[in-house]
């Protein structure tokens, strides 16, 4: 009786060893295909100031393996002085000065009415003050007081998008560079651009 148990402690101990190293095969089987280096997809050169590197589309993840997946994209973020195919690189951001240029030279032919300050009509300082608001930035409302608004600027270091002041004041327009400014002129003549030598200058301001 005594020798029966014994054989039968036996024979489980022995199933026992064989399950605890098929488990230890499975373990050390998954365990390796995860540490095994994954095989990477098509490469996409990325353009660095160092040079160009080769870097894979995905990576290629172990087949087999429950919950995972067949690959992991790489996705490369846009960062200054690196270049990848396929994405646009940023353009250079447009500054509220230039916004407000853009703004004016959009109502070029719009009529002049002395007090109106658009969006269809306009005098002088009504689209100085509405193509700067048209940016963001709020300006006073007459000639006069748009002069003082900001930072004075030389005739020979102005810049598209600085308020030039013509007649000691009285008038205004937009720099908009190489020697014109865009403003409403008077009555009978529409929002146009005019050299700003056809007006005696008075003076200029950076906003």
């Amino acid at each position: 009786m005594a020798t029966t148990t014994v054989k039968r402690q036996v024979r489980g101990m022995q199933r026992t060893a064989r399950r605890a190293a098929a488990a230890g095969a499975v373990g050390a089987a998954t365990l390796s295909a995860l540490l095994l280096p994954a095989t990477p997809a098509s490469a996409q050169p990325v353009n660095t100031p160092v040079g160009t590197i080769d870097v894979p589309d995905a990576i290629q993840l172990p087949a087999g393996i429950p919950g995972l997946p067949e690959s992991l994209p790489i996705i490369i973020p846009a960062l200054p002085g690196i270049g990848v195919p396929g994405v646009p690189a940023p353009g250079p951001q447009r500054s509220f000065r230039q916004a407000a240029v853009d703004a004016a030279m959009s109502r070029i032919g719009d009529p002049y009415v002395y007090g109106a300050a658009g969006p269809n009509a306009f005098d002088c300082s009504g689209l100085v003050q509405w193509s700067y608001a048209q940016a963001g930035v709020s300006l006073p409302r007459t000639s006069y007081e748009q002069a003082g608004a900001g930072s004075p600027v030389s005739y020979d270091a102005l810049e598209p998008g600085d308020v030039v002041s013509f007649y000691g004041g009285g008038h205004s327009g937009i720099y908009i560079g190489d020697g014109n400014v865009v403003h409403a002129s008077t009555s009978g003549q529409p929002v146009k651009v005019a050299p700003i030598s056809s007006m005696p200058f008075s003076g200029a301001t950076r906003i």
